[in-house]
């Protein structure tokens, strides 16, 4: 029910993803009142597939985490992480409030253990290479505003075991966010956390830079929650700024407009290289459950791209791969 548009975008988007993946059931988590009406709307393809199960409240894109907590026990946020708990459901996809969502499915689900505390990831494009994927996972995106040295290794840990799952790539490279690549630069937390990283069995390349996130250099790359916030903020940012200057500058002439036609076809692949769309789908990492957040104003193309995220973390087991790579790591950090 969360969200910019909630049952109108979430509906279509369950019977995309059934359509594709002929193994995978939805339940639809809210108002039956509300949801009943799409489905009526939708082609049968559901045949049985997609359920509801209904819950009284929502929460509100407003509401304090602590308020949702105590007062909102039946919203449809909390019962489809009660039902990832039972294991009723293998994962969570919401739209909702990250706060409020972040904040229940640490208390309904708690954290894996040996992990203190869960980060916010999620794919950027970057120009690959044909031996690697298309995107960089980064993290934290926004859960913690501040890290320790020790909560930033946990998140080279998840991140680099994620991408391992999900990219299939044998040995991500891992770097660290930081105003310069030398090894003077950056403040006492980052330095000390490149200390324990360049002492683990991680595949550690050492510091990065922002623009370093684009060109491949890196498979997983790691930040505080502040820096990596304000990093994808201001990079849709400057996604949305060239989109617009393009399209501005191909109308400004007759010319122009006859060469944006000519150049339609490449603008289009592009656009798909670039659309933000293909991205969504941001995954709370280090809790004893999947739990996907969808971009609060994701269309139906964007909210299928998170449930298929689910998917592929629920088929490649993320969690469980989280939980004994980071007991073993944390071992040898220990010992070190």
């Amino acid at each position: 029910m969360g969200g910019d548009h909630g049952p109108r975008v979430v509906v279509p988007a369950a019977l995309g993803v059934i359509a594709e993946f002929a193994d995978v059931d939805l339940v639809l988590v809210g108002n039956e009142r509300e949801i009943a009406p799409e489905l009526d709307r939708a082609s049968p393809v559901a045949d049985g597939r997609v359920s509801v199960r209904h819950a009284s409240q929502r929460v509100e894109m407003d509401d304090l985490p602590s308020h949702v907590l105590r007062s909102k026990r039946d919203s449809s946020m909390r019962v489809a992480l009660d039902l990832v708990k039972t294991r009723e459901a293998d994962a969570c996809v919401s739209a909702g409030n990250t706060g409020a969502l972040m904040a229940t499915a640490r208390f309904v689900l708690k954290t894996l253990p040996g992990i203190d505390r869960p980060a916010i990831v999620s794919a950027l494009p970057t120009k690959s290479r044909h031996t690697r994927s298309s995107h960089t996972h980064v993290l934290d995106l926004g859960a913690n505003v501040e890290a320790s040295p020790r909560h930033l290794f946990e998140f080279a840990v998840m991140g680099s075991v994620l991408a391992s799952a999900v990219d299939d790539v044998e040995r991500p490279r891992v770097g660290l966010l930081n105003i310069g690549q030398e090894h003077i630069k950056g403040n006492e937390r980052v330095k000390e956390a490149a200390r324990a990283l360049e002492a683990s069995n991680l595949n550690y390349i050492g510091f990065v830079e922002g623009d370093d996130i684009y060109r491949d250099a890196a498979d997983v790359v790691v930040c505080d929650g502040f820096v990596g916030n304000v990093a994808l903020k201001a990079s849709e940012g400057v996604a949305r700024m060239i989109s617009e200057l393009i399209r501005e500058e191909f109308g400004r002439t007759m010319a122009g407009r006859l060469t944006g036609l000519l150049a339609r076809p490449v603008l289009r692949r592009l656009a798909g290289r670039m659309d933000p769309r293909s991205y969504n789908g941001a995954s709370f990492l280090g809790l004893r459950g999947i739990v996907i957040k969808s971009h609060g104003s994701a269309d139906v193309v964007a909210f299928r791209r998170a449930i298929v995220e689910a998917v592929a973390e629920i088929r490649k087991n993320v969690p469980e791969r989280i939980s004994e790579h980071i007991a073993s790591v944390l071992v040898e950090k220990e010992a070190v």
